[in-house]
């Protein structure tokens, strides 16, 4: 069967081979909750949807009209065959209940490294954040290596102490990083892009092949689990 949890998600789960992302856009932040428990509803109410998926998360979006899906599969093949059998169904009954879901987008990802939370620290995150960055079309190979030098940077003397973990992840469409970062709070982030640019960031920043970069903030509001 299927449970909710209030837990965040494990990005570092090894047996997490196809992590997915995808947002919806549902136009007011009382539809985002109508949209919420009816995902929870439709879930709870069927056996859980794959041997192959480890978890189901939704986070609302801070800008009051969007939702962010996170899934964590072992494996693209696993996920192929829940949508034959068992997605329409599930989207028919969230589509009636809220009508008029935009689905923009689906993303499939694998990770590529994570400046994981320190051991023993047990904050919950008061906000995640995602941050994709898109690379030009010759630029996909250079992706590890824009990580790598993100990572360095929060490694450094200046790493912010209200950044609990950040994860990143890269596109399988070879096109861009995304970033999904877990926060103290929403002052800590500000506090921390308000402050002076340090040259680490610089470099990142104006790294070669580099289009752009767009942020989200979101809260956590569901986790399903089997």
């Amino acid at each position: 069967m299927t449970s909710r949890t209030h837990a965040h998600p494990d990005l570092t789960r090894p047996e997490a081979g196809a992590p997915f992302f995808s947002t919806w856009r549902v136009g007011s932040p009382e539809r985002q909750a109508e949209t919420v428990e009816a995902v929870a509803r439709t879930w709870e109410r069927r056996p859980w949807g794959s041997a192959d998926l480890l978890g189901y998360h939704l986070y609302a979006g801070h800008d009051g009209t969007t939702l962010l899906h996170h899934s964590q599969w072992r494996s693209e093949q696993g996920y192929e065959a829940f949508v034959k059998t068992r997605r329409q169904e599930r989207n028919d009954e969230i589509d009636t209940a809220v009508p008029g879901i935009e689905r923009v987008r689906l993303d499939r990802y694998r990770r590529y490294r994570s400046r994981e939370r320190a051991a023993g620290d047990a904050r919950v995150p008061g906000l995640v954040v995602t941050v994709r960055i898109d690379f030009e079309p010759d630029a996909a190979d250079r992706r590890a290596d824009w990580v790598d030098l993100v990572l360095a940077a929060l490694d450094g003397p200046d790493a912010d102490r209200g950044l609990i973990s950040a994860h990143f992840h890269l596109g399988t469409d070879g096109t861009h990083v995304l970033n999904y970062a877990e926060w103290e709070s929403d002052g800590a982030y500000d506090e921390a892009i308000g402050g002076p640019e340090s040259p680490e960031f610089e470099r990142v920043r104006t790294y070669p092949g580099v289009k752009g970069f767009t942020g989200s903030r979101y809260r956590h509001a569901l986790g399903l689990v089997p």
